[in-house]
């Protein structure tokens, strides 16, 4: 696994890919496949039915008279890998060069699935059952190396993590300075700490608005996006928090920001995490 997240001769492929999926028209939808309205990404929840059936046909493949069950159960999967695929594909194009990598192989992985389990239901509707069932068990070991693949990027790489979360844990209760209310250009982003977690500061007329300063999406600065309509935009891959709350309007963020209350006291700015979870502030977990 090590050695494919540095094989670099994947990129110039992993940037052509990724290129056309991002210019793809999907509008709205795109959230949608990212698992916005989930508040997580999509993709996992989706692939559970193609794996769920194929496996259960394996298990049928096992058990006598139950040929049709199974063939069902692998037309099922079949269909159902479609929606699987295209949520991960949009999810895998706006990942870093080290996820891509895997990514890639991992799509090759499970579209090598999706081809046998369908050269698997051809011949069990040819009546060539000796066939269906070995193709349906070539399927499943495919399966199972694209799932590993899956797991490594999900928890090895963070793919679709919230890397935001952490943030309520390392910021004391209570207010901190920040600087004077001078320091802040109006209209402009600005990046500052909170017992050295990293801010974004904007100030608006006479509302000055703090966020985690890492994106939830990947960790990028949104100090250094832009701001525009009450919102800051990711610099990476062009999330849109909203300043108010922190709400991810668009994604591929499918977490808000952590947000923080600021008031100005005697020209200095002053700010404390919003609503933190009591006893969780600035502890380590047990």
């Amino acid at each position: 696994m090590d050695r494919l997240e540095h094989a670099t001769a994947l990129d110039p492929l992993a940037r052509l890919v990724s290129a056309r999926v991002r210019d793809l028209p999907l509008g709205s939808l795109r959230d949608v496949l990212h698992g916005h309205w989930l508040g997580h990404p999509a993709h996992p929840v989706l692939v559970e039915v193609p794996i769920g059936t194929w496996l259960s046909a394996a298990v049928l493949d096992c058990l006598p008279g139950q040929h049709r069950a199974a063939s069902a159960l692998i037309g099922v999967g079949i269909a159902a890998a479609a929606p699987a695929a295209l949520t991960g594909w949009v999810d895998w194009a706006e990942q870093g060069p080290r996820q891509k990598r895997v990514g890639l192989v991992h799509a090759v992985v499970n579209g090598t699935a999706v081809v046998l389990y369908s050269g698997s239901l051809v011949a069990r509707i040819r009546g060539r059952s000796g066939s269906g069932k070995a193709l349906g068990f070539a399927g499943l070991s495919m399966v199972g190396l694209g799932s590993a693949l899956g797991g490594h990027l999900a928890y090895r790489q963070a793919s679709g993590a919230n890397h935001a979360e952490s943030v309520p844990s390392l910021v004391r209760a209570g207010w901190h300075d920040i600087g004077a209310v001078t320091d802040f250009e109006a209209g402009r982003p600005f990046r500052r700490h909170v017992d050295e977690v990293p801010v974004v500061v904007v100030r608006e007329a006479d509302d000055v608005h703090v966020l985690a300063d890492a994106c939830s999406h990947r960790g990028g600065p949104l100090s250094g996006g832009t701001v525009r309509d009450g919102c800051v935009r990711c610099p990476w891959h062009d999330s849109v928090f909203r300043l108010a709350d922190g709400w991810n309007v668009h994604g591929p963020a499918t977490a808000p920001q952590p947000a923080f209350d600021a008031r100005v006291v005697g020209a200095r700015v002053e700010v404390r995490l919003r609503d933190p979870e009591p006893g969780l502030s600035a502890e380590v977990p047990e």
